[in-house]
This record gives structure tokens, sequence and C-alpha cells, in this order.
């Protein structure tokens, strides 16, 4: 029989610390994320600034942090390629690959974001 599993207060406590815990790792293991939380820290002021409503504001601050999350999910997935080998795999390339895609176009996305609100 498995151990209970916390509920309540006592689950979301746990998720918390497993969430600071992955952006701890983030921060540690991957150059890509510490840049972009870098540009999130710019961008956010800049964009309460150049919004002129709340629903643009809102628009500017979220785009960027899309980019976060895909970074996010980008290196939890090439971590569990690196785990499960590290020889050169065609399906290891193409998970890595569409990764790194995704967070291409979650920064794409800012960009429109930006260009269409601000134009």
């Amino acid at each position: 029989m498995s151990p209970k599993k916390p509920t309540g207060l006592s689950r979301i406590i746990k998720a918390t610390g497993y969430s600071f815990a992955g952006f701890k790792a983030a921060w540690s293991h991957e150059a890509a994320f510490r840049q972009e939380l870098t540009g999130l820290a710019v961008v956010i002021p800049l964009g309460l600034f150049l919004g002129q409503n709340g629903i643009e504001r809102a628009v500017l601050i979220s785009s960027p942090m899309i980019v976060i999350v895909t970074e996010l999910l980008n290196s939890a997935l090439e971590a569990v390629v690196d785990r499960t080998g590290l020889e050169h795999h065609p399906l290891a390339k193409r998970a890595k690959d569409m990764g790194s895609a995704a967070v291409f176009v979650s920064i794409a996305i800012v960009i429109i974001v930006w260009v269409l609100v601000l134009i």
C-alpha cells in the first residue's frame, strides 16, 4: 500500500515547495532560463509603463511570462531525455528540437503581441 498523499493545506504547501525547487533547479542549471528571467525583469516594468489600460498591461506582462513557462517545460523535457540516455538518438534530438521550437514560438508571440499593442 502506498503512503497516504497529503491533502488540503498540506498538499498546497508541499506543491509550493516542489515549485520553488523547480525554479531553483532551472536557475542553477539553465542559462537560457536565467537570461529569459532577466529579460522578464526588464519587460514587466516596461509593460506596466507602456500599457494604456489594464488589458494592455496584462497582455504586455503575461506574454513574456509564457516564455518562462515554455522554457521551464523545455528544460524539464531535456532533463528527462538526458536521463534516459546520453547517446545520440534521432528521437531524443527530435524531442529536444521540438522543445526548442516551442520556446522560439513563445518568443515570437511576445514580439507579435508587443508590436500589435504598441503600434
